[in-house]
C-alpha cells in the first residue's frame, strides 16, 4: 500500500501567529509532484524546508488573505528564481475568481492586474469539482474532490482520495454544515478548522468551534480528528477538550512540522 503523508506548514487562523504561519498544508504520495493545500503568509518559507516549491500543485480552499497570499511569493520565486525559464506552469486550483485574486495581489502597479499564465495553469472548483494529480509513471495517484461549504466568500473542503484508498479531509474554513460530513465521511484522517470555543458570543455562520468540530467528526466517523486554524487568542487545549466531548476518537492539535502517515 502506498503511503499518504500530510505535513503542516502553517495552522495560525485568521491571521499567522507567533508560532505559526497561517494556513497551509503539504500533502505527499510518493512519486507524485507535492501538494499545497492553501498558502497563507509564512506558508512558502515552511515549504521550502520540505520540498522544491516550484514543483507544488497549489489547491485553494477559498481566497481570505490568510488562505492564499503566498501564491504571490511562489509567483516571483517560478519567475525569477534559480529554476525560472526550465520549469513548466503547474495546475493552481481554486474558487472562482482566483486568477484576478491572486493577479491583484502580485502586480506592479495599484489596480493592475499580474498575468499569472506563463506559470500557473488555472482553473477553478465551480467549473472543475474534481481533479488528479499523476504519478511519475502517469497513473492516478491522488484524486480531490470539492464541496461547497459555509464560509462568507465562495469556499470548499476538500476530499483527497490516494491510489491505496486513503482519505485526508480538509474541512477549509466553514461554519458548521451538513455538507461537512459528506466531505470527511470515513476518512482516516480529517484536518479540520475549529477557530472558536462554544461561547454564545462568537459570530454565527463563520468558523467552528471545538463542540462542532468534534460533532462533524463523529457523524462522519472519521479514524483521526486534527483540529487546525486557532487563532493565537483562542486557548488550543479548551478547543481540543471541547472536541472530545463529541468525539471519542483521536484527537491532535496541528502543529507546524507535524506530520502524519495517512
Amino acid at each position: 500500500m502506498v503511503p499518504m503523508f500530510l505535513t503542516v506548514l502553517g495552522c495560525s487562523g485568521s491571521i499567522g501567529g507567533p508560532t505559526s504561519p497561517a494556513s497551509g498544508y503539504l500533502v505527499e504520495v510518493p512519486g507524485c509532484a507535492p501538494v499545497v493545500v492553501d498558502m497563507g503568509p509564512g506558508v512558502l518559507g515552511a515549504l521550502q524546508r520540505h520540498v522544491v516549491p516550484e514543483d507544488a500543485t497549489i489547491l485553494l480552499s477559498h481566497l481570505h488573505a490568510d488562505h492564499c497570499l503566498d501564491v504571490a511569493g511562489l509567483l516571483v520565486l517560478r519567475r525569477f528564481g534559480p529554476r525560472a525559464g526550465t520549469v513548466e506552469r503547474v495546475p493552481l486550483i481554486g474558487p472562482s475568481g482566483t486568477a484576478y485574486r491572486i493577479g491583484v495581489a502580485s502586480a506592479e502597479e495599484p489596480g493592475a492586474v499580474d498575468d499569472l499564465s506563463d506559470t500557473f495553469d488555472v482553473s477553478t472548483w465551480d467549473a472543475r469539482p474534481e481533479m488528479a494529480v499523476t504519478s511519475d509513471d502517469d497513473e492516478v495517484a491522488l484524486t480531490v474532490r470539492a464541496t461547497r461549504v459555509h464560509h462568507p466568500p465562495e469556499s470548499y473542503g476538500l476530499r483527497m482520495t490516494s491510489a491505496s484508498g486513503r482519505v485526508l479531509a480538509y474541512s477549509g474554513d466553514t461554519a458548521y454544515c451538513d455538507q461537512l460530513v459528506d466531505v470527511a465521511a470515513d476518512a482516516d484522517v480529517f484536518l479540520c478548522e475549529a477557530s472558536w470555543t462554544h461561547s454564545e458570543d462568537r459570530p454565527p455562520g463563520i468558523h467552528m468551534s471545538g463542540v462542532e468540530a468534534g460533532r462533524i467528526a463523529a457523524r462522519a466517523g472519521v479514524g483521526m480528528l486534527v483540529l487546525t486554524h486557532i487563532p493565537p487568542w483562542t486557548d488550543s487545549a479548551t478547543v481540543r477538550a471541547e472536541a472530545a466531548t463529541e468525539y471519542d476518537g483521536e484527537i491532535r492539535i496541528a502543529e507546524p512540522d507535524l506530520r502524519i502517515e495517512i
